[in-house]
């Protein structure tokens, strides 16, 4: 890829030549420069792609006959450690991010989800008790329902306001 028009940035050949293409007419110098440079660019991409795949065959084969064998288990001992440490950032971030949601329903009204200030008994916006949820059953089945359900879900009958 050392003869790559756009240099070593990887993917940005590919843009750029994508982006000169559409405006440089291929039948100008700078056009077949262009086209050439994309097809050997594609080729080299292809050619890197296929001996990547004949070297993990080879390697899988038989580990101990590559001097590098010692390094390439180093770097995938270090690979499963930053997948840990990653792992770890996103259960850190998951739980951060799930006790803003808790904090953040504090005191949001079941029924009409209206944010009260703390301590507050009663919603501000409808009047909903806002002490701990008791579950809501259906006046005709006894089934479980949800805060504000106007329809039992078991049975549909109609439920009466809070």
């Amino acid at each position: 890829m050392a003869n790559d028009l756009f240099g070593g940035l990887s993917g940005l050949g590919d843009i750029l030549g994508g982006i000169a293409k559409s405006v440089v007419p291929k039948d100008t110098p700078e056009g077949k420069l262009l086209s050439a440079q994309s097809e050997l660019s594609g080729l080299q991409k292809q050619e890197t792609e296929l001996l990547l795949e004949i070297g993990k065959a080879a390697y899988e084969r038989d580990p101990s006959a590559w001097p590098q064998d010692g390094k390439l288990k180093l770097i995938r001992q270090n690979i499963a450690a930053a997948q840990g440490t990653l792992n770890a950032a996103k259960s850190e971030s998951e739980a951060a991010e799930a006790a803003k949601a808790a904090e953040d329903a504090k005191g949001r009204c079941p029924n009409c989800g209206h944010k009260n200030p703390e301590g507050v008994k009663f919603c501000q916006e409808c009047g909903n008790p806002l002490a701990a949820a008791v579950p809501k059953h259906c006046t005709s089945c006894g089934a479980e329902l949800a805060a504000g359900t106007r329809f039992c879900g078991e049975c549909g009958a109609r439920q009466m306001e809070n």
